[in-house]
């Protein structure tokens, strides 16, 4: 994989990404053709969804390169697009065996951190992602 830093860079890059094409470069060469986003939703949707009579799973999951590719856009259109936040790595990257753990933020245009994340990432032997656990704050 080499450096877990510039892994994560590269990570964190892809949701900062204005061009379609370039997002679609970094989804291919970060995850598997098969790879896998698990996220855990905000708590009031994991509320409803827990509801009786609902039965929806209480996570989110984007598999495979279109739908990490449909997730990378919608995130890029609806918190960095508008130039109100963009998101940036923390300085606590580890890298053990199989898995990376980064931290990182979500930063108002004012410096402000608005929300933080803890993502998972279990790596193929080719050292692109098979699956990506995603824990959000607000």
């Amino acid at each position: 994989m080499g450096n877990a830093t510039h892994f994560a860079d590269a990570f964190m890059a892809l949701w900062n990404e204005p061009d379609p094409d370039r997002r679609r470069q970094h989804v291919a060469s970060l995850w598997t053709e098969d790879g896998v986003q698990i996220l855990q939703p905000p708590q009031e949707m994991k509320e409803i969804a827990s509801r009786p009579g609902i039965g929806l799973a209480t996570w989110l999951q984007a598999r495979g390169h279109a739908e990490l590719l449909a997730r990378a856009a919608t995130v890029y259109g609806e918190f960095v697009a508008p130039g109100e936040f963009h998101f940036r790595r923390r300085d606590d990257v580890e890298h053990l065996a199989d898995v990376v753990k980064l931290r990182w933020e979500m930063v108002s245009r004012e410096g402000n951190v608005m929300a933080v994340g803890l993502d998972f990432l279990v790596l193929a032997p080719d050292g692109r992602i098979l699956r990506d656990y995603v824990f959000v704050e607000a």
